[in-house]
């Protein structure tokens, strides 16, 4: 908004116009700066030319996250060890000889004396069949537990993405914001001057209106700053693609979460279901403790063969494990299997309930953060803006001092940055309850609510 005064042009007779030192200085460093953004837009462009969506990032950080691989490998082990635990064990052979004369005309001889005995033999645990089912399904729930490990990191992937993403957009407006208002705040250095050596207004005026432009600019350096952080973490999930430009910005007035209430879904809260997939491995580790109490039988088949004047023999075995101290050990460890698995179900309880409070929270602050938005865009930035016309117009007429009409831009700057991060903190809890839930889950459930409703039906 440039300021112009009748008679601007002329210089005033009793006073030597001044060195304008206050507004090279200005200019100086706005071209410092405008270099920097230059540098950072061909960076930008260095990278891609393509807007940077939040969609498009989300994609991204999914696909180069190699927590996602690990969760995925944990899962192949799980179950390819649930394939192997329910099969029997591998038998076992037996080569040995017996009764072999260490001394006299024999020594060493394994043909000579009767009583030596070379065998061969074969071994065989039966496992029972409950037993290998119970290590199996152990494994599977491992499997389970893997899974819903990768759905958290998945979660918190998007989260900590969005809000990254989010972080660089506003930041990358506060710059934008802040940059308008220096080049309108620094006409004011011109119009101060002007109205100087027209002997219209004081030196200190100049000086007043080049501080002001100079206060912009240190924000905007420390926007800059922080523009910069944001896009190195942004940088952390979606590589090289975080120096593209950004694309506009989704919709953060609606989200999933509202429309589907946590509390009919609580259990496919990440941090619960995985606390959930973590009882059912307790509970199946409990199941092979009480199967281990029932003992395996082993069978051993032998053939064994004596010297040529003696007849071979075959012998047949079965051993059998006692446990006589079943009370101090089998039972012990169930116990302790089982107070595992009610350790877990508790801690799940718990979160349980503290995840719904956060929710909560989380939605309250998210609607009243909607709400001050729209008094901003309704009430404070239209009367913030109306503050400085009207400062403004008071100062050309020469009814009102420059002060006045600085003080009123710089509340107009307070309201409009205020206002961004009002819309920074919503957007950051939006994407808190947007990707609370795995959207797989969100299908999941409202297919068996659907299943559910037309069995009923």
């Amino acid at each position: 908004m440039q300021l112009i005064f009748p008679g601007a042009s002329i210089p005033s007779p009793r006073r030597r116009v001044p060195v304008r030192w206050p507004g090279a200085i200005c200019v100086l460093t706005a071209a410092v700066l405008t270099s920097g953004l230059s540098g950072w837009t061909v960076a930008q462009t260095t990278i891609s030319s393509q807007p940077l969506s939040l969609e498009a990032a989300l994609k991204m950080a999914e696909e180069q996250s190699y927590a996602l691989v690990a969760q995925d490998a944990a899962a192949t082990s799980a179950r390819e060890m649930a394939v192997a635990a329910g099969q029997l064990p591998d038998p076992t052979l037996r080569l040995s000889v017996e009764s072999l004369p260490i001394n006299g005309p024999m020594q060493y001889s394994l043909t000579d004396d009767f009583m030596t005995m070379r065998s061969i033999g074969l071994i065989q645990t039966f496992t029972r069949e409950d037993k290998r089912s119970a290590r199996a399904a152990r494994f599977g729930r491992e499997a389970d537990l893997a899974q819903a490990g990768r759905a958290m990191q998945l979660a918190e992937l998007k989260r900590n993405t969005a809000i990254a993403w989010f972080d660089r957009y506003y930041q990358q407006q506060m710059v934008e914001l802040l940059t308008r208002q220096r080049d309108e705040a620094s006409l004011q250095i011109e119009a101060a001057e002007a109205a100087y050596r027209a002997d219209r207004g004081t030196q200190a005026d100049v000086f007043v209106a080049s501080s002001a432009v100079a206060r912009i600019e240190d924000r905007i350096r420390e926007t800059l700053a922080r523009m910069e952080n944001a896009t190195t973490v942004l940088a952390r999930w979606v590589g090289e693609s975080a120096f593209s430009p950004l694309g506009g910005a989704p919709r953060i007035s609606t989200t999933r979460l509202e429309v589907h209430p946590l509390e009919h879904r609580i259990d496919q809260h990440p941090d619960i279901a995985l606390l959930t997939s973590k009882e059912a491995v307790a509970r199946a580790e409990a199941e092979v403790a009480r199967q281990e109490k029932s003992v395996d039988w082993s069978v051993e088949l032998m053939y064994s063969q004596r010297g040529p004047a003696y007849s071979d023999m075959v012998s047949l075995s079965v051993s059998v494990p006692l446990q006589w101290n079943q009370k101090n050990r089998q039972d012990r460890e169930l116990f302790a299997k089982l107070a595992k698995a009610e350790q877990t179900r508790a801690e799940r309880e718990e979160m349980m309930r503290e995840r719904v409070a956060q929710t909560q929270r989380w939605l309250s602050t998210w609607r009243s953060n909607l709400g001050r938005l729209s008094d901003y865009d309704r009430t404070l930035i239209p009367l913030a803006a109306r503050r400085t016309r009207a400062a403004l117009t008071a100062y050309r007429g020469g009814k009102g001092p420059l002060s006045a009409v600085l003080e009123a831009r710089r509340m107009e700057i307070d309201t409009r940055i205020e206002r961004l991060r009002i819309e920074m903190e919503t957007a950051g809890l939006w994407a808190e309850l947007e990707y609370l839930i795995p959207e797989e889950s969100v299908e999941r459930g409202a297919a068996n609510m659907t299943n559910l409703l037309e069995k009923q039906g």
